[in-house]
């Protein structure tokens, strides 16, 4: 038997559901990834390596790498061994380096060197998952996705958009309840939000723009 589609949310928590969205659209009208890229393959490549790794310790560690290998083919040069220095500061570094040389290596034999911007694509290769591929056709508006990572996993219960237990459940009930016109950015929004504001100990609720909106508040303010 088929599922029935999830009940629409009421105008009322449209309006609320608009409203938050707007007041993160008044506050940073275009947010992009922190991770430093200059094209869609070392965007591709700091996202594979950003995989249970802070942005930051990313950025350090291509900010060596790039100036050195930020093709393909100069990726398929430097090799898994060579690879390896550049990123040894970065969680699951062996593994990644051998992800990001093949996925180097069918990027050149299939794909002519570029990165294939279609989801199906992007997920057939090393190291590249949902989440990832999201992040990628995000960041390059190709589509409009959500990748939900731990912060916007806790911002979007915080501010019950999503009663999700899996990623991909929450992942879909955002899809569904962000407003079309908002949905290129929200990933960018959600996650920024829950890195710097809505944070996983002690929100910073006084510095939220969203606070009036959010059912959480009283938890962390005590009312």
């Amino acid at each position: 038997m088929a599922k029935s589609p999830p009940p629409k949310a009421r105008p009322k928590e449209r309006s609320r559901i608009a409203e938050i969205f707007d007041r993160f659209a008044a506050a940073a009208a275009d947010p992009r990834t922190e991770l430093t890229y200059a094209s869609p393959y070392t965007l591709l490549v700091a996202v594979v390596l950003s995989a249970q790794a802070t942005d930051v310790s990313v950025n350090k560690a291509t900010a060596r790498l790039y100036p050195v290998a930020d093709t393909p083919e100069k990726m398929l040069t430097l090799g898994e061994a060579g690879l390896t220095p550049y990123i040894a500061s970065i969680g699951l570094f062996r593994t990644k380096a051998k992800n990001v040389v093949a996925l180097s290596r069918i990027l050149i034999a299939s794909h002519g060197g570029e990165v294939p911007l279609d989801r199906a694509a992007l997920m057939a290769l090393p190291g590249v998952g949902r989440k990832t591929a999201s992040v990628v056709l995000n960041e390059l508006d190709v589509e409009p996705a959500i990748a939900v990572d731990t912060h916007v996993f806790r911002v979007a219960h915080r501010l019950k958009l999503s009663a999700g237990k899996t990623p991909d459940q929450v992942e879909a009930d955002l899809m569904r309840i962000v407003p079309k016109e908002r949905l290129t950015r929200a990933h960018h929004w959600l996650i920024l939000h829950g890195r710097y504001v809505c944070v996983a100990r002690k929100p910073r609720c006084a510095a939220c723009v969203v606070a009036d909106l959010c059912p959480s508040r009283e938890l962390f303010q005590g009312g």
